[in-house]
């Protein structure tokens, strides 16, 4: 006889039971779309050091078999999460689709190719302003810009008070991006100038009616997360179980709202194992992470 797999969490809500019955019954109508930074990659100063945890891509090869589909939905450009995560070329991923840029980007597995819009003019304006005006508030040192392509992010976890250089900078960077046509989007010390029009609701909902799903688990940890954990809301509200799960504590809003709270992307790992091998036929094994964090982040257990 094989080894019990690691027990799920109990989440703590009953629309998040629902969504986790839901799940597990039909889990071939099920979509689980995940961030990547912070809740399958740790957060760390340099985001270009950003590599996705250890477990994560057994994880989800692991998981992905056995429900519609697993998307990664990130602020990243699509091929850039794409190469961090590791992505590309595992065998169980041969479905899985990266969502970048909030959903402006795709990326296929089945195809090996990103799908990008042409980019917006502001972005391209705000990026040649932003040296002179970080320097004009007295931001410039320890404030770092990263380009994404079809965004462009001040990044202030380098300042010597990373929180008061977020605060100082936060409304100055909405007057340049509405100057510019953009919007501003707020993350865990990173101020980010994007096209309007697309959030990580945007995306998850339209994906979601692409591929005819009929439940859905969403996780993540950040700002960015919350209109995907608002588009959950409304589906909910709409007759569609669903799971939100938050990655950390770090972003209260997003805390208070989840279903299920866990304590990082290895904790997010451990449950996104324990699930697939819930759903696995008997007598298959599914690789078990090092840790226990999944089993010991939430009541229940």
């Amino acid at each position: 006889m094989g080894s019990q797999p690691e027990p799920l969490p109990t989440p703590a809500t009953p629309s998040g039971r629902d969504g986790l019955a839901a799940i597990l019954a039909q889990p071939k109508k099920a979509v689980v779309a995940i961030d990547f930074d912070g809740t399958l990659a740790e957060i760390v100063a340099d985001p270009e050091q950003a590599r996705a945890h250890p477990d994560a891509v057994p994880a989800l090869a692991a998981l992905a078999p056995h429900v519609a589909s697993v998307a990664v939905i990130t602020g990243r450009p699509a091929g850039v999460a794409v190469r961090y995560g590791g992505f590309a070329g595992v065998p169980g991923l041969e479905h899985l689709v990266v969502l970048g840029h909030y959903g402006a980007e795709r990326w296929d597995a089945v195809t090996g190719t990103v799908h990008t819009p042409a980019p917006h003019p502001g972005v391209a304006a705000a990026r040649a302003e932003l040296p002179g005006f970080l320097e004009s508030h007295g931001a410039w040192r320890g404030t770092w810009v990263e380009e994404k392509g079809q965004a462009v992010a001040v990044h202030t976890r380098r300042a010597r008070d990373p929180q008061a250089a977020f605060e100082a900078l936060r409304d100055p960077l909405g007057e340049l991006a509405t100057r510019h046509g953009l919007v501003l989007e707020p993350g865990r010390m990173v101020l980010e100038l994007r096209p309007p029009g697309m959030d990580k609701g945007v995306a998850l909902t339209a994906y979601l009616r692409e591929v005819g799903a009929e439940s859905v688990l969403y996780a993540g940890d950040d700002l960015g997360d919350l209109p995907a954990f608002a588009a959950v809301e409304k589906l909910r509200s709409d007759g569609m179980p669903g799971l939100l799960v938050a990655a950390d504590t770090v972003i209260s809003d997003l805390a208070e709202r989840a279903d299920l709270t866990l304590s990082g992307p290895e904790s997010v790992t451990a449950f996104l194992t324990a699930l697939a091998a819930r759903l696995q036929p008997e007598g298959d094994a599914v690789p078990q992470p090092g840790g226990e964090a999944a089993r010991r982040s939430a009541p229940g257990a």
